[in-house]
């Protein structure tokens, strides 16, 4: 469909059937309630493509009148300066919109400022903005849901600035495990497991901390039994002590 084949120019995809994308569309959360009629125009309307990991999605200064649901994997939403330094905005994960900002007006000519790429194997669905206002306004229950998920991340954003103004590095680093853990953990034997997707750099963006220092607290805490970790997760091991020391 004209207007949604850009995400595909920057690395390889790999387009999804007809049918594997409808059955994904009908299953993402925010497309519940919708009648059978505008889930049929909904896949109509859409373009649903797989994309290996660490590839770009969209580029800072790029033209783009997307959306973006992402149904599987996770995504990385940065902000580069003139100096090529990298500030980390959000970590999208299945279920979550992103480029959503062009719903809110502030994006009137398409351009973004993000530097969105994949972090494992992700599932992506591009919409054209001006066809989902569109369906947008003719469905109070998806225009709920949608801003509904627009101000759950904007809370997640202000609880990182406020950590980052209010708490010294440990507890920012702990306020970032259980963030993480309650985003994408699963519980399992009283401990939270969490796949890991970022690097200890990436973490480090993420909380305002040296890369060094976040490894050093990593091994302090697993030396305390709080945590343990490997390359692909970390394991909260007490849930109520790691809350108490971050001031959650």
């Amino acid at each position: 469909m004209p207007g949604t084949g850009e995400i595909l120019s920057h690395s390889r995809r790999f387009p999804v059937s007809e049918t594997v994308k409808f059955w994904y569309l009908k299953n993402i959360n925010v497309f519940e309630g919708l009648t059978a009629e505008e889930m049929t125009r909904l896949d109509e309307m859409t373009r649903m493509s797989t994309i290996r990991p660490h590839q770009p999605i969209t580029f800072p200064d790029e033209v783009t009148k997307n959306i973006y649901v992402l149904k599987k994997g996770h995504v990385k939403i940065s902000r580069i300066d003139a100096d090529g330094r990298e500030m980390i905005l959000e970590i999208v994960g299945p279920g979550e919109l992103f480029g959503e900002l062009s719903l809110l007006g502030d994006n009137a000519e398409g351009q973004t400022s993000d530097l969105v790429q994949s972090l494992d194997d992700v599932l992506i669905c591009a919409i054209r903005s001006d066809d989902f206002e569109s369906m947008m306004r003719g469905s109070p229950e998806l225009t709920f849901r949608v801003t509904k998920r627009i101000g759950m991340r904007l809370r997640r954003f202000e609880e990182r600035v406020t950590d980052l103004v209010f708490k010294d590095v440990r507890q920012r680093i702990l306020a970032f495990l259980l963030r993480y853990a309650e985003e994408f953990g699963n519980v399992r034997d009283g401990s939270v497991s969490i796949p890991l997707h970022l690097s200890h750099q990436e973490i480090a963006l993420l909380t305002g901390a040296a890369r060094q220092t976040v490894t050093t607290i990593l091994n302090q805490l697993r030396a305390e039994d709080l945590i343990d970790f490997s390359r692909t997760g970390i394991t909260l091991r007490d849930i109520a002590a790691l809350e108490r020391e971050s001031g959650k």
